[in-house]
């Protein structure tokens, strides 16, 4: 009886833990002004490790993305500083660098743009690219970690979260459009599946966590992919066209149309052999992608993984992040969260015995069907 009472006090604690405590650890918003080129905006995720950045304008001047007005202010005098207008993501400057002419190739010299030119442009030009662009979020830090579920299960990323709010009257609880504070710090769907992992031991999480990603429907089937044999730069144009963040690389087969290989194709019972993703670009420097995109996205892939650029570490080597990152169907759901965490992927593939794509658990569907479990309870 005293066990099955503290079981439930540890369930009441979890519902009651606030955003705010997701924050402590969380470095200094990385941002860029919207006159920063694409180049810059690049060298500054590889600088700084992560894969999306809010864009800062002077007051007054923009609207925000999703008609948001996100400031930030003096703390002493309240008096606006900046203007937050949207989130560019790897996945934006992936879609800008694919450009618009399907028939071109930027490494061919026939008559499309240079990749020089293309990063060239500020970075305000982009922003809507894709979703996240779109919608700029701030979470009022006293918000529930699982009301913040709610938010990250429906496809958005990440949200900002004003560390000493200046607004009155806002809801501890939801997503704001209308934001004023001295300083923030981004809340992302890692963030929440770290939280998650640390307290796998709560009596409430481990009714789900110890479900198969089967029972609890994790898994998409409708599966996209590229072959061993697609080069970079249609890979890179395959991620914009479908505006997806990362496709499997699977084996090439003799009766494929050569074309094929240009284009996304249906890759479930298909060998996995890989993952092209679009902070893949992260790992590189413009120069080194300029003379990459002719090669394989397979061989570029291989090679950016030894990049000390692109780990999320200070290690000397990264050859761990190619990894292929899989679980089954009868995989507990904490066994998917335990891999996505430690090899710092937003996806994990689900494979048969055979090694044979089956479909893919993503960090947005782990916080789904957890949100379902814990709010159906």
């Amino acid at each position: 009886m005293q066990d099955k009472k503290m079981q439930r006090a540890e369930s009441i604690m979890f519902r009651e833990r606030k955003v705010r405590e997701l924050m402590v650890d969380k470095k200094r918003l990385v941002e860029v002004p919207y006159t920063a080129s694409l180049a810059h905006t690049m060298n500054a995720l590889v600088a700084n490790k992560v894969v999306a950045v809010p864009v800062a304008a002077p007051p007054g001047q923009w609207i925000g993305a999703g008609g948001s007005m996100i400031v930030e202010s003096d703390k002493q005098t309240g008096a606006v500083r900046k203007h937050y207008i949207g989130m560019v993501t790897m996945l934006d400057i992936v879609a800008h660098i694919a450009g618009d002419d399907d028939g071109g190739r930027l490494y061919g010299g026939d008559g499309t743009e240079d990749l020089d030119q293309r990063m060239s442009v500020p970075v305000s030009s982009i922003i809507g690219h894709c979703f996240e662009g779109l919608s700029l979020w701030t979470l009022n830090p006293n918000t529930s970690v699982i009301e913040s579920m709610e938010v990250l299960s429906k496809g958005v990323h990440r949200a900002l979260v004003p560390m000493d709010s200046q607004m009155e009257n806002v809801s501890p609880v939801g997503v704001e459009l209308v934001e004023s504070a001295s300083s923030y710090r981004m809340l992302t769907q890692m963030d929440v599946l770290r939280f998650m992992k640390e307290h796998s031991a709560d009596y409430e999480l481990q009714s789900v966590l110890s479900r198969s990603v089967h029972q609890l429907a994790a898994i998409n089937h409708d599966v996209y992919a590229i072959t061993d044999r697609t080069k970079l730069i249609d890979a890179i144009k395959c991620l914009k066209t479908a505006m997806l963040n990362a496709v499997p690389i699977v084996t090439s087969s003799d009766l494929v149309d050569q074309q094929d290989h240009n284009h996304l194709i249906h890759g479930r019972g298909r060998k996995l052999i890989g993952t092209f993703s679009a902070t893949d670009l992260r790992g590189c420097y413009v120069a080194t992608l300029k003379s990459w995109l002719g090669t394989s996205a397979l061989a570029f892939t291989e090679e950016v993984g030894t990049s000390p650029l692109y780990s999320p570490s200070n290690n000397a080597a990264a050859t761990w992040t190619r990894e292929l990152v899989t679980c089954q169907a009868e995989s507990p759901l904490s066994e998917v969260i335990e891999k996505a965490v430690g090899k710092h992927v937003h996806r994990v593939w689900v494979v048969d015995e055979d090694g044979l794509l089956v479909g893919l658990v993503s960090l947005t569907d782990v916080i789904r069907v957890t949100r379902l479990s814990l709010i159906s309870d």
